[in-house]
């Protein structure tokens, strides 16, 4: 069974400043272990995921003090109003792919396992497989470049044009070694994971939904409420750093407050997270 460690756990607790009776809405439930602290420290939560398998592991757990929707976190004003909540004391959204996800072959997010090119966090949009098929040399090229900060891109979404020529490509496996012949040999990581980060960037329009979980969170948090964001790649960190500099919220965290050496090693997924918080306003 996958084990999940959440991210910069006693850090996320320390800035959203758990106030016992608060409600504050977790916007990535994923395992529910961010949930757990808050609901521990007497806060209530709603939590959302788009993955329908997260909304049941989370609602088997049955956790007191607990709301469970299934929506992607770029709705969140509709899922509030639609619960008749107004304001809230606090937001966290951990950007972090899932060890659940990661994990799973059957969702296509791992270039390391055999699996259909799927990459969707949930049930809509075109699927990975798709994208890599339909899309032009040009866009493929944009992708890349864009989402992934590739520096072979050019030579990438070329390779992928002339190997589809020959046959679909379906497989995670497939793909990856597409992306290694057109790349070679790299001494920092596998050749294909900024392929397969700019790829489940755009299938899941990450970007787009982080700007609107963002705005959102000016309106909907209580004065005195706070935003915290952990984000796992700079496209998403300097998004959240410029909302937050052009924001009204009060800024807590002058730089990005990262995991300890300890926590690393425990859990080597941490390593490129960065933690940023701000707080509103009392009038």
């Amino acid at each position: 069974m996958v084990k999940h460690i959440p991210v910069l756990f006693e850090e996320v607790l320390e800035y959203l400043a758990v106030k016992p009776g608060g409600l504050y809405v977790d916007a990535t439930l994923g395992g529910a272990g961010h949930t757990q602290g808050i609901l521990a420290r007497g806060g209530r939560v709603i939590g959302l995921d788009q993955d329908p398998e997260a909304v049941k592991r989370a609602l088997e757990m049955r956790l007191p003090g607990l709301t469970v929707v299934k929506s992607n976190f770029r709705n969140l004003e509709r899922v509030l109003d639609e619960l008749g909540v107004g304001q809230v004391e606090g937001i966290l959204a951990d950007l972090g792919l899932s060890s659940f996800h990661l994990e799973d072959p059957r969702r296509g997010f791992s270039y390391a396992q055999e699996g259909p090119l799927d990459m969707r966090m949930g049930e809509e949009g075109p699927t990975a497989e798709e994208v890599v098929n339909t899309l032009s040399q040009e866009e493929l090229y944009r992708i890349l470049k864009e989402y992934g900060e590739e520096p072979r891109a050019f030579a990438i979404a070329k390779a992928i044009v002339e190997a589809r020529r020959q046959r679909p490509i379906r497989t995670t496996k497939e793909l990856a070694e597409i992306v290694r012949k057109a790349v070679g040999f790299r001494k920092a990581g596998h050749p294909a994971r900024k392929t397969f980060q700019a790829l489940r960037i755009y299938v899941n329009d990450e970007l787009g939904a982080l700007g609107a979980l963002l705005q959102a969170a000016q309106s909907r948090l209580a004065p005195g409420g706070r935003l915290v964001v952990i984000s796992f790649h700079s496209l998403e960190d300097r998004i959240v750093k410029r909302f937050l500099k052009e924001s009204s919220l009060r800024i807590l965290t002058k730089k990005p407050v990262v995991p300890s050496a300890m926590e690393v090693r425990a859990n080597p997924r941490a390593r490129s997270a960065k933690l940023r918080a701000a707080e509103k306003g009392v009038a």
